[in-house]
């Protein structure tokens, strides 16, 4: 009997124990603390994903902001989400709390774009990949491949000659080969093929569960993502053979006097390929739709651009692009801005709260999902080439 009072007598007191620890931690917080904003998480771990991604995810948006309003929770990918698309809570992430917040993206595409991508990181190693990328697209090392990507530019076009397009596919394609200019150089034309299909499966496992078992489109993409690291350190082998000195991004990343790894290297530059990609493609899909929807700016544009190839042909120099040709172009210019505008580029972009913050509700440690109030999706339907 003495014995199971004596465990009872213990029992009661470590229970004491908790309760009063968190009365004391509630009491000394000072304020009731507040819930987390409504919303389903959806089933354990998948969470809402095939919700949102299996149509449009405008759609999926929509009906949750039509039932919880404009910040709800939701569980994306394996990662646990508030999602918020009112000015005033993007104003808080964005530039009020800024220092709160970090950039994220879910695990699945951490671990396809590599962990030693600049996106992952802050401080000094963030400022100066963030230096070295910027150093591979100013003006100096750009305006050297201008005719390399009008190059690129006509046999584009000249591949959509007599039939229809899915737009936005069709710029991913020609983004791509503009980014290996940039970050390859000429070596680009030996591994294009290698690199386009290895990226090609990799970025269909981007919104996949990781989950890493034969037969998914993360393990597919996981495989993929390895040949292209591969096929970046060959090239880097050959480079260091030959000694010499390149400007494109890669050169830049081997000669940055501190020394990145093999495995740096190849992580950022998928990254830059990650970052760029899409976004550059989703800026000119809608670039060709408003063109396609306003006659007279598409003729003032198409004057323009013909006017310069008409000066050099009178001037008797070669009907090729260059830089200076670019400053040439005052009506282009204001139709990629306008453009910048009032499109929607990304239909959300994710940031992780580094500790909880209130905004009428908790944000407690989870991504936060920023969706773009904006006039429209990405235009993906088919359309007729414009002549």
């Amino acid at each position: 009997m003495e014995s199971k009072s004596l465990c009872y007598v213990f029992a009661t007191l470590i229970f004491s124990y908790f309760v009063l620890k968190h009365i004391l931690k509630f009491l000394s917080s000072g304020k009731v603390k507040l819930s987390l904003p409504p919303g389903s998480m959806g089933w354990p771990y998948i969470g809402e994903t095939f919700q949102l991604y299996s149509q449009n995810p405008n759609t999926f948006f929509a009906s949750k902001i039509k039932r919880y309003g404009s910040i709800f929770k939701t569980r994306i990918l394996g990662c646990n989400c508030v999602m918020i698309s009112s000015p005033e809570a993007a104003k808080l992430v964005l530039v009020t709390k800024s220092n709160l917040f970090k950039p994220t993206f879910p695990a699945s595409k951490e671990r396809m774009l590599g962990k030693q991508a600049l996106f992952f990181h802050q401080g000094d190693y963030h400022a100066k990949l963030r230096k070295l990328v910027l150093r591979a697209f100013m003006p100096e090392a750009i305006k050297k491949i201008v005719p390399e990507i009008e190059s690129v530019a006509l046999s584009t076009l000249e591949s959509w000659d007599g039939r229809s397009i899915t737009t936005y596919q069709e710029m991913k394609t020609y983004t791509f080969n503009v980014a290996m200019l940039s970050i390859l150089g000429e070596d680009e034309v030996l591994y294009r093929e290698d690199l386009k299909r290895c990226y090609h499966i990799l970025e269909k496992g981007y919104n996949s569960m990781p989950i890493n078992l034969p037969g998914t489109l993360f393990h597919k993409s996981m495989k993929a993502r390895k040949e292209l690291a591969q096929i970046l350190a060959k090239i880097i082998s050959l480079r260091r053979q030959k000694k010499r000195d390149h400007s494109d991004l890669l050169g830049t990343f081997m000669n940055d006097t501190e020394g990145l790894t093999e495995e740096q290297i190849a992580d950022n530059i998928i990254g830059v390929i990650f970052a760029a990609r899409d976004t550059t493609a989703s800026v000119l899909t809608w670039i060709l739709k408003y063109l396609g929807e306003n006659a007279s700016v598409l003729q003032a544009v198409t004057e323009e651009q013909e006017g310069i190839m008409k000066f050099k042909e009178e001037l008797g120099e070669e009907k090729v692009l260059n830089w200076s040709d670019t400053k040439k172009m005052p009506i282009t210019t204001r139709v990629i801005q306008e453009t910048l505008r009032v499109a929607s580029i990304l239909s959300f972009t994710f940031r992780e709260a580094v500790e909880d913050v209130e905004f009428d509700v908790l944000v407690t440690h989870y991504a936060i999902a920023f969706r773009k109030m904006t006039r429209g999706n990405i235009p993906h339907k088919e359309v007729d080439v414009i002549k």
